[in-house]
């Protein structure tokens, strides 16, 4: 007579349970990168567009160095924005 294996209902219970957690879990870092993503592009883009108003700003200047350190300025924060939102994309994904 074969035998026949009886499942145990708790244990399937625990399974079913464990995979919805684990589907649960994979669809919450889904949408958390994608929640990442919108917002170091924001970040990033708000971070550009300022320092493009400020350098604009300062080259209405008539002198010559307020408008050469304003340029510099904003290149850098451009640059350092640029810098951290592309190692923070690295980092999350």
């Amino acid at each position: 007579m074969p035998t026949q294996s009886k499942s145990d209902p708790i244990t399937d219970s625990v399974q079913e349970a464990t995979q919805r957690v684990s589907e649960l879990h994979e669809k919450a870092v889904a949408q958390s990168k994608k929640a990442s993503e919108a917002y170091l592009s924001s970040y990033e883009q708000a971070v550009v567009t300022l320092a493009d108003q400020y350098e604009k700003a300062t080259s209405a200047s008539n002198i010559e160095w307020v408008v050469s350190i304003g340029s510099l300025q904003a290149d850098t924060t451009r640059e350092f924005a640029r810098a951290y939102t592309s190692a923070v994309r690295e980092f999350v994904s």
